[in-house]
């Protein structure tokens, strides 16, 4: 348990980022999924869209530190690939 107050403080800040980040990692989840079913239904307007949320979700969770900026460039790559191959 935590003893000073920083310490108290800093438990609470976790246990909230963490419901948060939980959130957001969920919600990637579903995006990716929703890009998947589209690329494999081989509609391609709904993929170029569904993988434009997708990517604009993973800079965001970038930016708010949930996904590290290496891993979310890797997908980025990985979607782009997909969606442009011919």
């Amino acid at each position: 348990m935590a003893n000073t107050k920083s310490a108290i403080k800093a438990a609470r800040k976790a246990v909230r980022l963490t419901t948060r980040n939980a959130g957001v990692k969920t919600r990637l989840k579903t995006l990716h999924k929703k890009l998947n079913s589209a690329i494999a239904a081989k509609d391609a307007a709904a993929s170029k869209a569904a993988a434009i949320e997708y990517v604009s979700a993973m800079s965001k969770a970038v930016k708010s530190g949930v996904v590290h900026q290496n891993a979310a460039s890797r997908a980025k790559a990985r979607t782009a690939k997909i969606l442009f191959a011919k």
